[in-house]
Order: C-alpha cells, then structure tokens, then sequence
C-alpha cells in the first residue's frame, strides 16, 4: 500500500450545476483494477474560522442549516472566493456572520470531509484580536453569535443541534494550538 494506484483513465460528468463527478479506472500494487467515483471540488475550497473573543472564548453563530431543517451551532465557515486567499475569506465570512474582523488569522491546517469519495478541503484558521465590523452577507437573517468557552467544549460536543464535523474538529485542534501559544 505505499505505491498509489495507477490512473488509466478518468471519465467525467456532471449530475448538476454544483455536482461534478469523476471516474477513475485504477490499477492497484497488487494488480487489481477497479473504478472509483469522487466528486471533484468545484471552486477554491473554504474556510473554517474558530473567532476568539478572548483567550478562553470562542464565538460561535447559530443558522438555518437545510440539510437538517432546524437551526445549527457551529463555527463561521464558507467558500473561498476566486483571488482570495484563505486569510482574506476567513477574514471576511467573520464579517458577514458574525459582525467582527481580525488583527490576527493563523491558517492551521486543511481538513476534508469524506476524503475517500471527495476532494473538498476546508482550511482551518484562528482569528484573533477581533473588532466589531459588519459586510452584508448571503444569509437571509441576521446570525445569533453566542460565546462558548473552551473549557466547556464537552459540553458542546454532546449538544443536538451542535453536529458538524468539521466545527467539532476545529474546536478540538484550535484548543490544542492555542494552549502551545500560552
């Protein structure tokens, strides 16, 4: 398993405007062939952002989230736009959902989602010294922005309506970060 397979072939299709799917003819170490599916990621990526209000407090927002219909907890997330670096997206998703920009953005690391059908990354930033500053946004109201402490995080881990991986393990890996830092 330390050789990749073998790429003979990738077909490609679309099933929507947002869906673009690529099928991959592979050939494995071992000699096995197989066909694959991944959906290809479609624009820049996105950002995650873990908004510290202070050393202990994060700032989380609350939102319609469709794909469940009920409103979600979680951190301020979205795409990365065409020329925007991952600072700059971050920078500016905390504007729109959450009223604030940061003096300070530490990009940590990518995270995916279903690595092994997808190759949608995430990236992972800390904001800090933050100020109040609002940008219109996409979302059709106003965003609850409610502050959560670190040292409660075992608490917010078991909350229903706080059920994103991706903000789950952001949490996670920006405490751990911001404890090396103190």
């Amino acid at each position: 398993m330390s050789r990749l397979p073998i790429i003979h072939g990738i077909t490609q299709r679309t099933d929507g405007p947002d869906r673009h799917v690529e099928e991959l003819d592979l050939e494995f170490s071992n000699g096995e062939r197989r066909r694959y599916h991944r959906l290809r990621s479609q624009g820049h990526g996105a950002v995650v952002v873990v908004p510290m209000q202070d050393e202990d407090t994060v700032l989380l927002v609350r939102e319609y989230a469709a794909g469940m219909h009920r409103y979600e907890l979680g951190l301020v997330k979205g795409r990365i736009d065409a020329g925007e670096t991952p600072e700059q997206a971050a920078d500016r998703e905390l504007k729109e959902e959450a009223g604030f920009g940061a003096r300070r953005i530490d990009v940590l690391r990518a995270l995916t989602l279903a690595p092994t059908y997808m190759s949608h990354q995430s990236w992972l930033v800390v904001a800090r010294d933050l100020y109040p500053e609002r940008l219109p946004g996409d979302e059709p109201e106003e965003l609850e922005v409610v502050p959560w402490k670190l040292q409660d995080l075992d608490r917010l881990m078991l909350r229903e309506d706080f059920s994103e991986g991706r903000s789950l393990a952001a949490l996670f890996i920006a405490r751990e970060w911001l404890k090396e830092r103190t």
